[in-house]
């Protein structure tokens, strides 16, 4: 069957693919200092702000899956105090990352019984990061549209069938054994479509049934709710390579996570990106790399409090930079390096981070105006990209080469949430 969308994209770059899966894989489902059923309502609330159907469906079904609470999907005013004060951060970071101050974590460690630890809140911090970063991607390569019998995603789809997902850059075939590993720890195993909705419907009404049960007779509130967290874990589990289609569930009659309630897992829906250059210049500065670097001192912090994030994280920067974007280049006449850091320091520069060896005056020589409209506009407000925006900006670009910058995309933007958030923990412990 047909890969999931977001694995089918990656997979014209299958180096990148294998780390980011890799990276997806530990922040959702190994040791880490957050349960499993709070990881997967985090990226809830990350890919909310973007209004990102997608990626919050995913994650409604991995929640219930990881045994969370059916009536958390209600929304933040029935989630527990100590993840919905986690709200605030989340707000800053996928808008304007450069606001986030020592102020904010020390309120987050602080708050008596709800309070977060520092290893708690890296992880979560991550998954904010990277779930943001990863909204960017579904909008910027359409996995968010629906794909209908003719395909109406922003990028065409490969066709079903026997053609493999790799060879774009294969050129000359795949390899099996690539595109075995690659399904097998697709970005979140997944039930088939049919079965999902079946059981997306069953909770929605024992989820109702509770209610009216205790408004009735409170005291057997607790026992049906232990009847209907049972029915949750032994439903029979049909895995596929995340090919069921988790966008089509948005737009499903009854579904808890309808496009019309992807409000309740927000607050204050109207605070967006504002241009940093607009900024009150009272309360922030420029963010100079030549201070508060990756490479010198976030890596190192984040890889103390939760073990070998820093170290999968710093693989898939690296992932993204090296692959081979020589064709991109010489359309816009220029070296690899050249092109790909332009694009990198323009995202940068839309959050307020500059580096002082850097001349800014090559992001307008390199980058054409309508491609920098489309870039920002897929970085610093997802969901308002379309259609004919992809079409218009996008021509002189081969499929995979439009895929290589979403992903520069993604991984410039999750580097910037996590510069400003881990410069404020490394300041709160100072």
């Amino acid at each position: 069957g047909r890969l999931e969308a977001v694995t089918q994209q990656m997979g014209y770059h299958p180096q990148y693919l294998d780390s980011f899966l890799k990276t997806q894989h530990y922040l959702m489902h190994m040791d880490g200092p957050l349960p499993f059923d709070c990881r997967h309502y985090i990226a809830i609330m990350a890919a909310a702000r973007h209004q990102c159907r997608y990626l919050v469906n995913l994650h409604v079904l991995q929640f219930l899956r990881a045994g969370g609470d059916p009536q958390w999907l209600r929304g933040l005013d029935f989630i527990p105090p100590k993840l919905r004060n986690l709200n605030e951060i989340n707000k800053i970071l996928a808008h304007r990352p450069w606001l986030i101050t020592k102020e904010h974590i020390e309120k987050l460690l602080k708050i008596s019984e709800w309070s977060w630890s520092l290893a708690e809140l890296v992880h979560a911090v991550v998954l904010l990061a990277h779930c943001h970063a990863l909204a960017s991607f579904v909008f910027g390569c359409g996995c968010e549209q629906d794909e209908g019998p003719g395909g109406r995603g922003l990028l065409k789809p490969l066709s079903p069938g026997n053609q493999c997902f790799c060879e774009a850059t294969a050129g000359n075939g795949c390899s099996q054994e690539l595109l075995r590993i690659n399904r097998k720890r697709s970005l979140d195993s997944c039930m088939e479509l049919d079965s999902l909705r079946e059981r997306m419907q069953r909770i929605h009404v024992e989820t109702e049934g509770r209610e009216e049960m205790r408004l009735l007779q409170q005291d057997r509130e607790e026992g049906e709710g232990q009847e209907a967290e049972v029915g949750v874990q032994d439903g029979t589990e049909h895995r596929s390579d995340l090919s069921a289609g988790l966008s089509h569930l948005a737009d499903t009659d009854g579904e808890v996570t309808s496009a019309t309630n992807l409000a309740c897992y927000m607050q204050d829906p109207d605070f967006g990106y504002q241009d940093f250059a607009r900024r009150d210049e009272d309360q922030t500065q420029v963010f100079r790399v030549q201070d508060y670097s990756w490479e010198d001192h976030g890596f190192s912090l984040v890889n103390r409090l939760y073990s070998d994030i820093g170290h999968l994280l710093d693989e898939k920067f690296r992932m993204v930079d090296g692959l081979q974007s020589s064709a991109m280049a010489k359309r816009q006449g220029c070296e690899p390096s050249v092109f790909k850091r332009g694009i990198w320091n323009y995202i940068h520069c839309m959050f307020g981070i500059r580096y002082d060896d850097y001349d800014y005056a090559e992001v307008n020589q390199l980058l054409e105006r309508m491609l920098k409209v489309y870039i920002k506009t897929v970085t610093c407000y997802p969901e308002k990209t379309n259609s004919e925006m992809f079409d218009r900006f996008w021509k002189q670009f081969k499929h995979s080469e439009k895929v290589h910058v979403n992903l520069l995309i993604l991984e410039a933007r999750m580097q910037a949430e996590l510069l400003y958030a881990l410069q404020a923990i490394t300041q709160y412990m100072i």
